[in-house]
């Protein structure tokens, strides 16, 4: 299925009950997270946000964030929550005399997902604001983060204490704002797709998830090699197919149904029918095309190009 015009049915404000929440709080916030993840943290000013992800040694995703600081000492990490409570734990090993507090902030903070004219409306108020994926905006208390648009349509995520009032807009269904999150082709790492990937096998360099001039973090050599060695293989596309999809699915092309040659990172169902996925997988494979899911006698893949040009495109 591939949607050229804006989809009228990603529209309006879907609350994100299930969001995670990672809060780091004290004067080392920031120094203490730029060398964990694969951003610079401690540039990060209070008018952005940041993709970025947390590697193992070997360069392998254990978890992925859109993070922004609430105050120059507190920073809030926006994850998927079947990965939090392990990757607290695993981030809290790494502090030692660094002055932060790590701690699971979900229950502390509301989140919501808005969608078309709920974004436009949430920042009406805004005199400086602008459109840019990452952008962010602070106004009594709630952050109001720019994400990647899906098929043409506005996205942002609205972040504030437990008790704010819920942003103007029509209900949205999570589902629904799940299918907006694939669409926009910007991948969130779960469970399922634990140790999978490097980054770019994600295309986090190419929508702002990782900086190649910061210092050192866990897998940091893994993934520099991967970018200037020109060893990278797989990519993330978007791929329709007819029936369910779910992260973890394998993939296999028509020449070895003996190997896969990708993964399904998420998915979820498409308004027109079928599901739509996010996938990442061997670019020799995309080139050929004949993809099926789950085996040689799958559901075959229809797939499409990320939508934003990759870096080495740029």
């Amino acid at each position: 299925m591939i949607i050229h015009a804006m989809d009228i049915s990603l529209e309006g404000v879907a609350p994100l009950t299930h969001s995670g929440l990672i809060r780091a709080q004290g004067e080392d916030a920031a120094k203490f997270l730029h060398g964990q993840l694969t951003n610079d943290f401690s540039l990060l000013g209070l008018s952005e946000a940041r993709l970025a992800g947390f590697c193992n040694a070997k360069g392998r995703l254990q978890a992925s964030f859109i993070g922004f600081k609430r105050s120059h000492t507190d920073i809030l990490l926006l994850c998927s929550p079947d990965l939090l409570a392990a990757t607290c734990k695993r981030l809290s090993m790494f502090v030692l005399r660094a002055k932060v507090k790590l701690a699971d902030a979900s229950a502390e903070f509301v989140v919501y997902g808005l969608a078309g004219s709920a974004v436009a409306e949430a920042s009406r108020d805004i005199a400086d604001y602008k459109t840019t994926a990452w952008a962010k905006f602070d106004v009594a208390g709630i952050s109001l983060i720019n994400l990647y648009p899906a098929d043409g349509v506005p996205r942002a995520l609205w972040v504030a204490p437990v008790g704010t009032p819920a942003p103007a807009g029509a209900l949205m269904t999570a589902e629904r704002w799940a299918w907006g999150e694939v669409r926009s082709g910007i991948a969130t790492v779960t469970q399922p797709v634990f140790e999978a990937f490097v980054p770019q096998m994600l295309n986090y360099e190419s929508v702002g998830g990782v900086n190649f001039k910061k210092g050192c973090y866990p897998g940091q050599e893994v993934v520099a090699r991967s970018q200037f060695r020109g060893t990278l293989k797989r990519r993330a596309y978007l791929a329709h197919a007819d029936q369910a999809l779910k992260a973890g699915d394998e993939l296999f092309a028509p020449d070895d149904a003996s190997q896969p040659c990708g993964m399904v990172v998420q998915a979820a169902p498409a308004p027109g029918g079928g599901f739509d996925a996010l996938v990442s997988m061997q670019i020799s494979a995309f080139e050929a095309g004949g993809v099926h899911a789950l085996g040689a006698a799958g559901p075959l893949l229809s797939l499409q190009p990320a939508p934003y040009p990759l870096l080495a495109d740029i």
